[in-house]
């Protein structure tokens, strides 16, 4: 049975990281692969890097989608979609990095599930790509009404089985935080979101203040509740202070 994962990755001015991020998925101990680099209007080298990447491997499974305009990541993830021919969906910031045996792990859970939507562990690591040391383990199951309350689900680390979910369903809403209203919305139509509690991604973060960063966060997180899940004003407080209280327990 053909099980061809459709790795998709929004690029927007990383020609510092994609390399390594591409040499990351070429690394796979699962090899039946294709990769969407959808090029999101960049500035800088990134699509030069891509290219000369792909001319000296010389691999096909690696495709680079060039959009003109900077149209955002909703977008950018959007189209790669459209374009995927692989069963299964799998989403990759273009400056995190997977474990070599992520891909593989990852769909033998599923199949031991029968899921259609997975995410994994994963662990914080520096500007370099270097673990910290600091891993975020993830429940084995959420539900709508839970991951409303435990946002854990990262993009770098989920996949979808389109043989059981509609591709269409899988188009990201161009808000902000829009990959986490799009596990919801997947969640809300009554699927289920199994964890695999392992560490199988690095998700680089730069060593820089953060506090810019965590306001921008409430403000996001707080409009999903309000202005796309629809929430009530004590729903809203409700879920927010269980994600309050989780989003600082992962960074500490």
């Amino acid at each position: 049975m053909k099980r061809t994962v459709s790795i998709i990755v929004p690029v927007y001015n990383v020609e510092n990281y994609i390399e390594q991020t591409m040499d990351c998925v070429t690394a796979q101990t699962f090899q039946d692969w294709e990769l969407l680099l959808v090029a999101d209007g960049c500035k800088d080298n990134s699509v030069a890097v891509i290219e000369r990447y792909r001319e000296k491997h010389g691999d096909e499974r690696i495709r680079l989608l060039n959009q003109l305009s900077n149209l955002g990541a909703a977008q950018a993830r959007n189209r790669g979609v459209r374009e995927a021919a692989g069963r299964y969906i799998a989403y990759l910031d273009a400056d995190d990095l997977w474990m070599p045996e992520k891909l593989e792990k990852e769909i033998s859970f599923m199949e031991e599930k029968d899921a259609a939507f997975a995410f994994t562990g994963y662990e914080f690591a520096d500007e370099t790509g270097t673990g910290t040391g600091r891993i975020v383990r993830v429940p084995l199951e959420l539900t709508y009404r839970e991951a409303l309350k435990n946002t854990t689900i990262f993009t770098t680390t989920v996949m979808f089985d389109t043989r059981k979910i509609d591709k269409e369903l899988l188009m990201m809403p161009c808000v902000k935080s829009e990959d986490t209203a799009l596990w919801w919305k997947v969640l809300r139509m009554g699927y289920t979101a199994f964890g695999l509690d392992e560490n199988l991604a690095l998700y680089r973060r730069p060593g820089k203040s953060l506090s810019s960063n965590k306001l921008e966060a409430i403000r996001r997180i707080w409009n999903l509740y309000r202005q796309v899940e629809k929430l009530s004003l004590f729903h809203s407080m409700y879920y927010f202070c269980f994600w309050a209280f989780r989003a600082v327990k992962r960074r500490l």
